[in-house]
């Protein structure tokens, strides 16, 4: 059974950091893929950035230069740090993982920025 974890949510200002962590079990995210997307109250949800089990990464132009994915593999973890936040950035944020077809999804964690 595959579970996703996120954590590191949180209410920072404007041009703030936060680094958010999305723990698995049951899937190893040294061999699949690991996304982010984001949804903001009334929005569909969007996608954020992904990391590939070979470690290509790529991101949204709304993110790029400002996010970063990366993965801690002895702790089956995929990171998010978020840099540089702005208000339009505030949404529930879901780690997705992704396995020869088949689609896992974290219980997400709101970040929210807001001086």
């Amino acid at each position: 059974q595959v579970q996703l974890v996120e954590s590191g949510g949180g209410l920072v200002q404007p041009g703030g950091s936060l680094s958010l962590s999305c723990a698995a079990s049951g899937i190893s995210f040294s061999d699949n893929t690991g996304v982010w997307f984001r949804q903001a109250p009334g929005k569909q949800r969007e996608w954020v950035a992904t990391i590939t089990g070979g470690g290509s990464t790529g991101y949204a132009d709304s993110v790029r230069g400002r996010f970063t994915i990366s993965r801690d593999n002895a702790k089956n973890t995929v990171l998010l740090q978020m840099n540089s936040l702005k208000s339009e950035d505030t949404a529930t944020y879901y780690c997705n993982a992704q396995r020869h077809g088949s689609s896992y999804w974290g219980q997400g964690t709101q970040v929210t920025v807001s001086s």
